[in-house]
């Protein structure tokens, strides 16, 4: 298991040897991925952020997918991954959750770290693009009880959701994918 600072000494190791990083930072809904990611672009200078949640197609994130098809991994990578490892200049949109639609497109970070946190991206669609894999370890169950409290929290009722959709999603891209094996370290929050 790593703590915060391991996940630091590793993104500066790999720093060392590029210039350029991509930190995939994965886990269940709920599992803290988000803070992870904060608390890592606070304290790694020259870091960014990337929110899964601008990738996500809402008229998919509602099915059932045994590879969370509703994360846009194609346009994450085309959009965001390939031209900031590339280092050229680049725009990407995000997805407005509020209007349904794409928002106008904005410049790609200013950074030498790129932060990128979501579900399903520990996925053969974006392998070899994330110099660290993290893994947010977390229990499914506890990490669903986290999320759908968070949404109440929030004014939004997801249960149906979480219990007939995203869970059984979680389930099945863990044993299909097995995103937990394929991080190079598991962060316990």
């Amino acid at each position: 298991m790593a703590t915060f600072v391991d996940v630091l000494h590793a993104i500066e190791a790999i720093r060392s040897r590029s210039p350029r990083t991509v930190v995939g930072v994965s886990g269940f809904g709920g599992a803290g991925k988000s803070t992870l990611a904060r608390r890592l672009v606070e304290a790694v200078p020259g870091s960014a952020r990337v929110r899964g949640d601008d990738f996500v197609r809402p008229t998919l994130a509602g099915e059932r997918s045994a590879d969370w098809s509703a994360v846009e991994r194609s346009r994450l990578r085309r959009d965001v991954v390939d031209p900031f490892r590339a280092g050229r200049p680049g725009t990407f949109r995000r997805y407005d959750w509020v209007s349904g639609a794409l928002r106008a497109p904005e410049p790609l970070p200013d950074a030498d770290v790129l932060v990128v946190d979501a579900v399903g991206i520990f996925h053969p669609d974006l392998d070899g693009l994330l110099d660290l894999r993290v893994w947010v370890d977390v229990d499914l169950d506890l990490a669903t009880e986290r999320g759908k409290a968070r949404d109440r929290r929030a004014g939004k009722d997801h249960a149906r959701l979480w219990d007939e959709v995203w869970v059984p999603n979680e389930r099945d891209f863990a044993d299909r994918f097995h995103p937990r094996e394929a991080a190079d370290l598991q962060y316990v929050p």
